[in-house]
């Protein structure tokens, strides 16, 4: 999964990310917003030259998103909005959704078959993501800027990690962000009070133990990450002006920093999570069921209902399940195991041959696996990325609620690598033997190779280069574990069960997803219909499972997009026979960036 939109998963409504809102909030001075471009102030000279207008249009509309969603500009290199925090509160959010409709209804003015195909790609990615603007915006999504594991208070977190601090400016435009962080803290509470009287309000079960995210930012100033990050000073900086400005960092978070976080803690412990829903599903909100279809359309980007995708889980479920048994007759076939299919996951879940004895051989083991797939990719891929990416743990504030890994992007212009975050936390759930797919999928080929060249593609527009279509980019995901089949990466059969025990995570998703959302499913329910079908640790089972209630439909386009990939693969196969060329297969389906399953399907035909 990749991080930038996991973690600010709800906040994508609140605080907007790539690829995901954008438009012209109301000023608001405790965010110190400026001012930005809008729908109207676009030339109409070129009216009658199509592909011109289009240009102009999606230049406009990035310029107004990169103004109206600052965190995600200086994620990408545009750093002169780095001294400005996000307007979310309520008025924003309307502002931002009527911007939107506006821009998407220049574009529907554009006469397609004037366009280009690459140029209708275009048209056709930005309608949609300007009307999944407007539409977040009606669901109230901004009214949860959070789910079991992140949200827009994990985002800030990282300011200091993902900030750029190579100038006494860069460190000023970071002094103030800090400064007006209580205003947007306030706004992200103010919102999260209407939705408890909305009833759009997260189920208590899955906000237990929430506070543990938040004590980094509560230590004493001397001691917090967020000065920490000047204990280095770039070069040019005497030491009387670095002494200064270390102290204007430790005053902002001792009357900015620690106050804001300390009132989300007060809020969530005495108003929102009594206030937490006893029901689970999506179902159950406002508007539930209408909603929930529109996720399931929304993360799958096919025209699909609930109903279709919970049946073609049981299908993938039953597949799977007689894959993983196979394994299972050939290990018992060898005498390395006697036993039910159910003795088997107890087995792999507690012997201890199968897990690190340390974090640092857990860090070290996938970091090997990495090296040894990126020996590989020539072999796999005519083009490779230039941007490097390294080897972390999750950070301790968030890894007890979090998943088993992630992959963090960068920015081509911020100087970082991209990372792949492997959860070192409580080692008894974390299985040496699923470390290969885990790698291949958060890593290379997966999301760091994705990511990472799209944000090279230079003929596209920029918002296409920093988009994230979901089922596209997990969906390439797990085709890459399927992939390392054939590049040698599974080392022997609890590997390649660890394989099959991810694909049938992915697969059973569907039917749980579906299940707690339309179908009435309890917690105990998905939790026991992971556990029985896949070796994931109860721990991970049940961190898994409270990501799904809290996040409905993002989980369904990890399998959706592996299967349409797939699928595309095959009939390449067969239409090309012996002139079939994998490398150019793979350069093909990421050639034209982060599309759409449908868009997808008719460039590869094409």
């Amino acid at each position: 999964m990749l991080y930038a939109m996991a973690l600010t998963l709800a906040a994508s409504a609140a605080c907007p990310q790539s690829g995901s809102q954008s438009g012209t909030p109301a000023t608001s001075p405790e965010t110190d917003r400026p001012g930005i471009p809008t729908a109207t102030t676009i030339t109409t000279a070129s009216r009658n030259d199509h592909s011109l207008l289009l240009q102009e249009l999606v230049a406009a509309e990035w310029q107004t998103r990169l103004a109206d969603q600052p965190f995600f500009a200086s994620s990408i290199g545009h750093h002169e909005y780095d001294a400005k925090v996000p307007d979310v509160s309520p008025d924003a959010q309307e502002a931002r959704a009527a911007m939107a409709l506006k821009f998407a209804a220049r574009l529907q003015d554009i006469d397609t078959k004037q366009l280009s195909s690459d140029e209708q790609v275009t048209q056709l990615m930005l309608l949609e993501q300007l009307r999944d603007r407007a539409r977040a915006v009606k669901f109230y999504e901004y009214e949860t800027p959070l789910n079991a594991d992140s949200g827009f208070h994990t985002s800030f977190a990282r300011l200091p990690e993902e900030t750029r601090l190579e100038s006494e400016a860069d460190i000023r435009n970071y002094l103030q962000r800090m400064r007006l962080f209580p205003g947007y803290m306030r706004q992200q509470i103010a919102n999260m009070r209407d939705g408890i009287k909305a009833g759009r309000v997260l189920p208590k079960v899955v906000m237990l133990g929430f506070g543990a995210q938040l004590r980094p930012m509560l230590v004493s100033p001397e001691s917090h990450p967020f000065v920490r990050a000047l204990d280095k000073m770039p070069d040019g900086i005497d030491a009387e002006t670095a002494e200064a400005l270390r102290s204007e960092a430790r005053v902002a978070v001792k009357n900015s920093i620690i106050p804001a976080y300390q009132s989300f803690l007060e809020f969530l412990s005495k108003e929102y999570i009594p206030a937490g829903r006893s029901t689970l599903g999506a179902s159950s909100l406002p508007d539930g069921d209408e909603y929930y279809a529109y996720l399931v359309r929304r993360f799958t980007t096919l025209d699909q209902t609930p109903k279709e995708v919970h049946d073609r889980g049981l299908a993938e479920v039953a597949r799977i399940r007689a894959d993983m048994e196979a394994v299972l007759t050939t290990l018992i076939e060898k005498g390395e195991f006697e036993g039910t299919f159910a003795e088997f996951l107890a087995y792999l879940r507690s012997d201890p041959r199968f897990y690190a004895k340390s974090p640092e051989e857990l860090l070290a083991r996938a970091a090997r696996i990495c090296k040894d797939v990126d020996a590989k990719l020539p072999a796999y891929f005519g083009r490779l990325p230039r941007q490097p990416y390294g080897v972390e743990p999750v950070p301790d504030a968030i890894a007890a609620k979090y998943t088993s890994g992630r992959y963090v992007r960068a920015g081509l212009d911020s100087g970082r690598a991209g990372t792949y975050w492997v959860n070192t936390y409580d080692l008894a759930s974390r299985p040496l033997y699923a470390l290969p797919a885990l790698s291949l999928h958060e890593a290379v080929p997966g999301h760091h190779l994705q990511i990472a060249l799209n944000a090279e593609l230079d003929h596209l527009p920029p918002f296409r280069r920093h988009a994230y279509v979901t089922a596209f980019g997990e969906g390439w995901a797990l085709y890459t574990e399927w992939l390392g089949i054939e590049m040698g990466i599974y080392k022997d059969a609890y590997q390649e069960f660890g394989r099959l025990t991810y694909e049938m995570w992915r697969a059973a998703r569907l039917v749980v997803d579906t299940g707690l959302h339309a179908y009435g499913w309890t917690r105990q329910q998905a939790i026991d219909y992971l556990s029985s079908n896949t070796a994931l640790s109860i721990h991970e089972c049940t961190t898994e499972v409270d990501r799904y209630i809290s996040w409905p439909g993002q989980a369904l386009a990890y399998k959706t997009g592996e299967l349409e990939i797939r699928a595309l693969r095959k009939e390449a196969e067969a239409r090309l026979g012996a002139d079939f060329d994998l490398k150019a297969f793979h350069d093909q389906i990421l050639g034209s960036g982060s599309v759409p399953l449908s868009v997808l399907r008719a460039q590869m035909s094409r």
